[in-house]
């Protein structure tokens, strides 16, 4: 069909708006595949093939298989985002944040397998765990840079740089373990977490 042809909103549809369409089918291609197979059984030209496409597709948008698996990251586990009312008190916000990590449960599951085979693998892969790294510490800053400005007057518990890579750490084993023992670790888990760092902690000698 010609463009002259073509109805006025596909000829009005950004040209990157394919690659995006692209990429998206290759990572949702490759979320199966690793949930079925795992992670060092899933290779880009099966992962070509899920997806209806050839490997060109996935080269032109993938460097390689590790470079799949931080973007699938960055795609199926990325950062939640909080409702937070502008006058609530920072345990007020900090509660927020944890309802936002329950909410994001049912999707956070569903990647979890991936996720796991792909941190195994990270551990045994020097180049990948170097990435990984880079990409979480990349993370770390907007998040610390966000605690920061979402603090009342009283300040935070401890700095930002710290609660942010508790709120990681923390959360990482609550969802994990809800997703093997759901009745061991209850929505009240995650709010008493939360509740605990975003308490002033008392220094005063025993």
């Amino acid at each position: 069909m010609s463009d002259a042809l073509a109805p006025a909103d596909v000829r009005r549809r950004p040209k990157g708006d394919k690659r995006a369409r692209t990429r998206a089918a290759l990572l949702e291609a490759a979320r199966q595949l690793i949930r079925e197979r795992g992670y060092d059984r899933t290779t880009l030209q099966a992962v070509a093939e899920r997806a209806g496409m050839t490997s060109g597709a996935i080269y032109g948008n993938f460097r390689n298989r590790d470079d799949l698996f931080i973007a699938l990251g960055q795609t199926y586990w990325a950062p939640v985002k909080p409702k937070i009312r502008p006058d609530s008190t920072f345990p007020e916000k900090m509660r927020a944040l944890a309802d936002a990590y329950v909410a994001a449960i049912p999707e956070r599951e569903a990647a979890a397998f991936g996720r796991l085979t792909g941190m195994a693998h990270a551990l045994s892969n020097d180049a990948l765990r170097a990435e990984v790294r880079a990409v979480t510490t990349a993370s770390f800053a907007p998040g610390a840079a966000w605690l920061r400005s979402v603090a009342d007057d009283g300040g935070l518990p401890m700095p930002a740089e710290t609660l942010v890579l508790l709120i990681h750490a923390v959360t990482e084993g609550l969802l994990f373990q809800r997703f093997l023992t759901p009745d061991l670790v209850p929505d009240e888990a995650f709010h008493a977490a939360f509740a605990a760092l975003a308490a002033k902690q008392d220094h005063t000698p025993v």
